[in-house]
């Protein structure tokens, strides 16, 4: 499994990359423009991501926009939202306006921190990403 960590708060960004690193190979972006990059450099390469854990709230860009711009450089690629990688929105925001904003932006899956580590298991085991 290869997996984008989008996140700007450092300890969140730590605790992802424990529980991911030992699934496959995980990158980090600390904030949506990053993002954004290596999910392009990823498509160019041939070599998508599996998984994106991506924080609404940051710098620059913002998780939702990010999520916006992900998805149509999927599908420019040809990939469409079933077939791009498994997009978890990981926020401190348990609303239902950035919930559904979400969604309606095509993510997989929405998390509220701090991150329930089974719960993050499970969804992976859903996505049939992890054992």
């Amino acid at each position: 499994m290869k997996s984008l960590i989008v996140e700007d708060e450092f300890s969140a960004r730590v605790f992802l990359q424990e529980v991911l690193s030992k699934y496959g190979q995980t990158h980090i972006a600390v904030n949506g423009k990053e993002a954004v990059d290596a999910v392009h450099f990823s498509l160019q390469a041939g070599e998508k991501y599996d998984l994106i854990c991506l924080d609404i709230m940051m710098p620059e860009v913002d998780g939702q926009e990010a999520l916006q711009r992900i998805r149509a450089m999927e599908e420019s690629s040809g990939l469409t939202s079933t077939k791009g990688a498994k997009i978890i929105m990981i926020t401190a925001l348990d609303d239902m306006k950035n919930s559904v904003a979400a969604f309606w932006n095509l993510c997989d899956s929405y998390l509220v921190k701090p991150i329930d580590v089974y719960s993050l298991y499970d969804q992976l085991r859903t996505f049939q990403l992890i054992p």
